[in-house]
């Protein structure tokens, strides 16, 4: 099978993957989701005019010149509005939110009066007709659209269905990615090693990855490397309605990677295998009914190359997310060679210089190197066949963080 080029994978990877199905979620549990559908107003907020400040109401024409003095005739705090009617030189004590009383068409400071005591005030600065009222709907009125469809609900989303009346909400099902590592050779972390074994890390990685763009990540484990070992992890993928099954490791071309038979033997249809990329050339996308399947390289920077590239943007479609790669533009920090027929992601530090990024690539590119991965901001992205580059010489980068 010819390797295929990254934006033809990354094409046939996303074709007809669209948003997942929606589902209710009460409005505390909702932080970080995507509206399945527009949302509106379930109510006018204000829902009356209301006072934005905390003072007297009284008419405008009764202030109009100062000092001025008036009678109190009573009391509206907020939740509690007054029942009566404000008449000629007649104030009544208000508080921030409450209902402006009938008669009354403007707000006075409380700064700006003195109580002379015996229920009468002296107001020392005019003010003019609706000063400090918020009118009923500024905000929003009943049936308006408050946020689109594919909103991602951040707090003052939140914020804003609550004030609307909404306990629930309708939004994206989350992706659930069923992730499983494969290889004899592996074991968690904090076990006692054998002296041919090395510690399990993709997992955490991928996950977390999975996770930063909304979906659930379901860590199926280990698995040896025997066929039966992989085919009953699968199967606990398909029994927990995974959406994605990743797989990493064992889906080369050694004798035991195993992945692409035990897969293909559970009835998923291959899509596309072996990419024209480093590192992650191994790469796999098949069809398990409606779970995609992608089988991850085993090496742990391919693996998370291929996650930022691949795995990342397929979770924010189904998740009904907006996805873009970060990428800028650079100069090179040191001299590249010339590339082969692969497109090459090289791991760099990027720093800004002089108000212009600079991109300083690693001396050593060994796809085992995780450390290298960790201490990179940025993949310098070079096109197959680019011809060797000069420090100094523009370039494109990916950025990690």
């Amino acid at each position: 099978m010819a390797l295929l080029p990254v934006a033809e994978a990354l094409e046939r990877l996303l074709e007809d993957a669209a948003p997942l199905q929606a589902e209710s979620v009460a409005l505390m549990d909702a932080a970080d989701r995507v509206l399945a559908g527009p949302l509106m107003a379930l109510r006018t907020q204000p829902p009356f005019n209301a006072s934005a400040m905390d003072g007297y109401a009284v008419r405008a024409d009764d202030v109009a010149s100062v000092p001025a003095r008036l009678s109190v005739i009573g009391m509206a705090p907020a939740g509690r509005g007054f029942a009566g009617t404000v008449g000629p030189v007649q104030a009544v004590r208000i508080f921030t939110g409450a209902p402006l009383p009938a008669g009354a068409n403007t707000i006075v400071i409380q700064e700006n009066v003195r109580d002379l005591g015996g229920g009468s005030i002296e107001v020392t600065a005019s003010t003019v007709e609706g000063r400090h009222i918020r009118r009923l709907g500024l905000d929003f009125s009943k049936g308006n659209v408050l946020l689109e469809k594919g909103r991602l609900l951040d707090p003052a989303a939140l914020s804003l269905a609550a004030s609307a009346n909404h306990p629930q909400v309708a939004v994206v099902k989350r992706p659930l990615v069923a992730i499983i590592a494969t290889g004899d050779e592996l074991l968690p972390p904090g076990s006692d090693l054998g002296p041919d074994q090395i510690i399990s890390s993709n997992a955490y990685g991928v996950s977390a990855a999975s996770r930063s763009v909304g979906a659930c990540a379901l860590d199926l484990g280990i698995a040896a490397d025997r066929k039966e070992a992989i085919a009953a992890l699968v199967k606990k993928a398909v029994d927990a309605c995974a959406d994605v099954i990743v797989t990493l490791g064992g889906a080369s071309v050694g004798d035991h990677d195993l992945v692409h038979d035990v897969l293909t033997g559970e009835g998923m249809t291959l899509d596309f295998w072996k990419i024209a990329m480093r590192p992650g050339k191994p790469l796999m996308f098949g069809r398990l009914g409606d779970i995609r399947c992608i089988g991850l390289p085993g090496n742990p920077v391919a693996s998370l190359v291929c996650t930022q590239l691949f795995l990342k943007p397929l979770l924010a479609r189904l998740g009904g997310r907006a996805f873009r790669q970060d990428m800028r533009q650079a100069r090179l920090g040191a001299a590249l060679p010339t590339n082969d027929l692969r497109q090459d992601y090289v791991r760099a530090v990027v720093k800004e210089e002089a108000g212009t990024l600079e991109a300083t690539p690693f001396s050593i590119q060994d796809s085992s190197m995780l450390r290298m991965l960790a201490d990179a901001n940025g993949l310098i992205v070079r096109e197959p066949f680019a011809p060797a580059a000069a420090a100094g010489a523009a370039c494109s980068v990916l950025m990690l963080r």
